[in-house]
């Protein structure tokens, strides 16, 4: 069982940069998958970008949204039992609360299949 929990949050403008982090909680943090989603004001939680774990078939395998490609890279550092989201070229529709969440096996989008969740941080981005 992990608990994730998420920093690095914050307001930018357009064009720039932040860097968020999920360090969750327990002794078999590489074999969970690892997800990022966000959640604007009056939308469906989406899905951002997610790593697999390290025991499963394509560990290590790296997955994003379509709206985020080239833009954000997610990794992970198991040692630290940390995930990252590095949020480049910002724009202002990238607006929302970033969820990280955790689940065994691999990455799906759909954020009913992930168990353990964040509290989330907001995300502001200024035109």
């Amino acid at each position: 069982q992990v608990q994730p929990v998420e920093s690095g949050g914050g307001l930018v403008q357009a064009g720039g940069s932040l860097r968020l982090s999920c360090t969750a909680s327990g002794r078999t943090f590489s074999s969970y998958a690892m997800g990022w989603f966000r959640q604007a004001p009056g939308n469906e939680r989406q899905f951002v970008a997610g790593i697999s774990g390290f025991s499963w078939r394509g560990s290590g395998s790296i997955y994003y949204a379509d709206s985020v490609k080239g833009r954000f890279t997610i990794s992970r550092d198991n040692g630290k039992n940390t995930v990252y989201l590095q949020m480049n070229s910002l724009k202002p529709e990238d607006t929302a609360v970033y969820y990280c969440a955790a689940r065994i096996g691999s990455v799906f989008e759909n954020p009913g299949d992930f168990g353990y969740w964040g509290q989330g941080t907001q995300v502001t981005v200024s035109s």
